[in-house]
C-alpha cells in the first residue's frame, strides 16, 4: 500500500491562539503604554490584531535595538525576513507567530510594509548619521510609516463615504499618505524624545543640516548643551513633526467609525510628547518627556469629539 509522505512537523509545540493574543496584549501594554490605551478602545478583533502587527514590529526594532542588537548582522535581517516569508504562508514558528498568522487570515495586510520594515533595521547597521531630512524620511516611512501602512488594513475605511457624484465611479479614497504620515510623525517624535540616549550610543538621527543651520555642532550635541541654538533648533523640529500630525488628520475622516476615537486618541497622546519637550526646555539629555496618565485621560474626551464632527 502507497504511503502518504507525512506532513512537515513544528520544531516545537506552540501555544494556543487565544494564548498567542493575550501574549501580544501584554507585550504591547508592557513597552507601549500609551499605544496600548489607544487600542483598548478599538472593537477587540481589530485591537487583537494591533497588538499583533506591534509585536512582530517589536520584535524587528530590538535586532538592532534590542540587548542583543551586538550580535546582529545583515545575514540575521535576511533570515528574519524568512521568518516572514513563512509568515505570509500561514507557518507561525513562535508563539506570537500564531496571533499574526491569525490576523493576516482575517485582514488584507500586505507583505511589502513588513519588508520595509526589515530594510529600515539594515539602515540602522550601518548608518549613524543623516545628511538631510530626504535621508532621514526613507529612514522614518521605513521603520514607522510603515507601521501606519499596516494598520490601515486592520482599521479600515468606512463604507457609507459620501462621494460626490462625480466621483461617484472613482474607487474610495484609501488614506494611504496620511498613514504613512502619522508615522513618520511619530518616528520624529521618538528621536526628538531619545537624543541623549542615541548619543550615549553614538547616534545621531537630526539632520546634520539641521545642526548647521542653526550653528550647533555634534560636539555640542554629545555634551548635552542646551542654549538659545538648541531651543531654535528643537522648536524648528518640532514644527517639522506637528505638520506631519497635521498632515495626518485629514486621514481619520475617512477611517471606519469604529476607530476613529483611538486614532485620534493615539495621535493626541503622541503628539503631547513634544508639548512634554518643551515644558522641560528642551532638556532631552537629562529628562525623558512623556504623558502624565491624568492628562492623558482628559485627551480622551476630546479625541472622541473630535473622531465625532472632524
Amino acid at each position: 500500500m502507497l504511503q502518504l509522505p507525512k506532513p512537515p512537523q513544528p520544531q516545537k509545540v506552540l501555544v494556543s491562539l487565544e494564548e498567542a493574543y493575550e501574549l501580544c496584549r501584554q507585550i504591547t501594554q508592557k513597552y507601549s503604554k500609551t499605544f496600548y490605551l489607544g487600542t483598548l478602545l478599538m472593537p477587540p478583533e481589530k485591537r487583537r490584531a494591533i497588538w499583533a502587527i506591534y509585536v512582530w514590529c517589536r520584535r524587528t526594532d530590538e535586532l538592532v535595538d534590542g540587548p542583543q542588537a551586538q550580535y546582529t548582522t545583515p545575514e540575521t535581517l535576511k533570515q528574519w525576513e524568512d521568518h516572514l516569508n513563512a509568515l505570509f504562508s500561514g507557518h507561525p514558528l513562535d508563539d506570537e507567530d500564531v496571533a499574526l498568522v491569525d490576523t493576516l487570515e482575517r485582514f488584507p495586510v500586505e507583505i511589502s510594509p513588513f519588508r520595509d520594515m526589515i530594510a529600515g533595521q539594515q539602515m540602522d547597521l550601518y548608518r549613524s548619521r543623516y545628511e538631510t531630512f530626504e535621508e532621514l524620511k526613507l529612514y522614518c516611512y521605513r521603520v514607522a510609516g510603515t507601521v501606519g501602512l499596516m494598520s490601515n488594513a486592520v482599521i479600515g475605511i468606512e463604507k457609507d463615504q459620501v462621494i460626490p457624484p462625480w466621483e461617484q465611479n472613482q474607487p474610495k479614497y484609501i488614506p494611504q499618505e496620511e498613514a504613512i504620515a502619522l508615522g513618520i510623525a511619530n518616528q520624529l517624535t521618538n528621536i526628538l524624545r531619545d537624543v541623549g540616549e542615541d548619543a550615549q550610543r553614538g547616534r545621531i538621527y537630526l539632520p546634520l543640516e539641521d545642526l548647521e543651520r542653526f550653528n550647533y555642532t555634534q560636539e555640542d550635541l554629545f555634551k548635552g548643551v542646551i542654549d538659545d541654538r538648541w531651543r531654535d533648533l528643537m522648536r524648528f523640529e518640532i514644527q517639522r513633526a506637528r505638520q506631519y500630525y497635521k498632515d495626518a488628520e485629514r486621514g481619520i475622516r475617512v477611517l471606519s467609525r469604529d476607530c476613529r476615537w483611538p486614532v485620534w486618541t493615539a495621535l493626541m497622546l503622541y503628539q503631547g510628547i513634544l508639548n512634554g519637550i518643551e515644558a522641560n526646555d528642551y532638556d532631552v539629555f537629562s529628562k525623558r518627556a512623556f504623558v502624565a496618565t491624568p492628562k492623558k485621560m482628559l485627551y480622551l474626551p476630546v479625541a472622541w469629539l473630535r473622531a465625532q464632527v472632524l
